[in-house]
C-alpha cells in the first residue's frame, strides 16, 4: 500500500487545526502519517497540538513562511521519509473518512495522473460547492473555481475529471512528480502558487484531476476574503507573476492590466460608493508596484 503524508499548516489557528486533525484521525486509510508545520505561531498552538495529538509530527518553522514555504518544509520532510504521496490540506477543513481512499485509488488506476483533488464544499453549507477544480482562461489571464456556488447533486459523475488546476486546499501529489517538477514556487508566498504548480505538472505530461467521490468541507468566507487588503495584494501581484512564469500572451496581459486592474483602480479611486475600498485600493497599488520591481515573497506591511 502506498504511503501518504498529509501536511497541515498552522499559523495561530489552533482551534481549526485541532478540528482538522480530529477529522483526519477518522480517515480509513491505514498507510497515513500526519505532519503539522507550524508557521511561527505566536500563541500556544504547538504545545496544544502536541498534547492533543501525540502521534502527529509537528515541525516548527520559526516564522511565517507563507503557504508556499511552510508546505515546502513539509514536503521536503516527507520526501526524506520516503513518502509515496504527499497531500496538502488546509487546516480550516474537515474531511470525509473515505476522502483519501478515493484520491489514492484514482492515482493508482492511471500512472499519468500526477495530482488529484477533492470536491470541496462550504463547511456552513455542506452541499454547496466551493471548488471541483479550476480553469484558466489564457485569453484573459483569469483563473476561476469550477462549480462554485452550485449544489453537489452528483453532476460531476464518479470518474476522475481533468482540470486546469487544483486548489492547494486539498491536493494529493505523487512523490515522483515532486521530484520531476519541483516544489511550490516560494515567490508566490500565497495565492496562485497552486495554479502555477499544476500548470508545471501538466506541462511535464501529467494529468491533474478532480475526483468527484472524494469530499471535504472548507471553513471559508468569501466575504472576509473580499474585504482583506492582504488577499487583494497577493491576488493582484501574484496574477502578474503567474502570467510571467507561464509565458502568457499579450492578450492576457492587456486584459489583466487595462480591462481589470486599471478600471478597478479608477473606479475605487473616483467613485464615492467605493470609499470603503481604500485599504484594498492601497493593496492593489502596492501589488502592482512590487510586481514591476519583481519584489516577491512576503510583504509585512500592506
Amino acid at each position: 500500500m502506498n504511503h501518504v503524508t498529509v501536511i497541515v499548516l498552522n499559523w495561530n489557528q489552533c482551534r481549526d487545526t485541532l478540528a482538522c486533525l480530529a477529522s483526519l484521525a477518522r480517515v480509513d486509510y491505514p498507510a497515513l502519517d500526519v505532519l503539522v508545520v507550524d508557521n511561527g505561531s505566536a500563541n500556544d498552538s504547538v504545545r496544544v497540538i502536541r498534547e492533543r495529538f501525540p502521534h502527529v509530527t509537528v515541525l516548527e518553522s520559526g516564522r511565517n513562511l507563507g503557504f508556499t514555504g511552510g508546505n515546502n518544509v513539509g514536503m521536503s520532510w516527507a520526501l526524506g521519509k520516503g513518502a509515496d504521496f504527499v497531500l496538502l490540506l488546509n487546516n480550516d477543513t474537515e474531511v470525509a473518512s473515505d476522502f483519501l481512499k478515493f484520491l489514492v485509488e484514482a492515482m493508482e488506476c492511471d500512472p499519468r495522473i500526477g495530482m488529484a483533488g477533492s470536491t470541496i464544499c462550504y463547511s456552513e453549507q455542506p452541499q454547496v460547492i466551493w471548488s471541483v477544480g479550476g480553469s484558466i482562461d489564457w485569453h484573459t489571464g483569469q483563473t476561476c473555481m469550477l462549480g462554485i456556488g452550485g449544489s453537489d447533486m452528483g453532476q460531476f459523475g464518479t470518474e476522475p475529471r481533468d482540470v486546469d488546476f487544483l486548489t492547494g486546499c486539498v491536493l494529493l501529489v505523487k512523490a515522483a512528480v515532486l521530484k520531476q517538477v519541483g516544489l511550490l514556487d516560494d515567490r508566490f508566498f500565497a495565492y496562485y502558487e497552486d495554479a502555477e504548480w499544476c500548470w508545471r505538472a501538466r506541462r511535464a505530461g501529467f494529468r491533474v484531476v478532480h475526483v468527484p467521490l472524494s469530499c471535504i468541507w472548507h471553513k471559508i468566507s468569501p466575504q472576509a476574503r473580499e474585504a482583506s487588503p492582504q488577499v487583494h495584494y497577493y491576488m493582484t501581484r501574484n496574477r502578474l507573476l503567474f502570467l510571467g512564469v507561464t509565458g502568457a500572451g499579450a492578450r492576457a496581459w492587456i486584459h489583466t492590466l487595462l480591462n481589470e486592474y486599471l478600471r478597478t483602480l479608477l473606479s475605487w479611486s473616483l467613485l464615492p460608493k467605493w470609499r470603503g475600498k481604500r485599504r484594498q485600493l492601497r493593496g492593489m497599488f502596492l501589488a502592482i508596484g512590487d510586481a514591476a520591481r519583481k519584489h516577491w515573497g512576503s510583504r509585512s506591511v500592506i
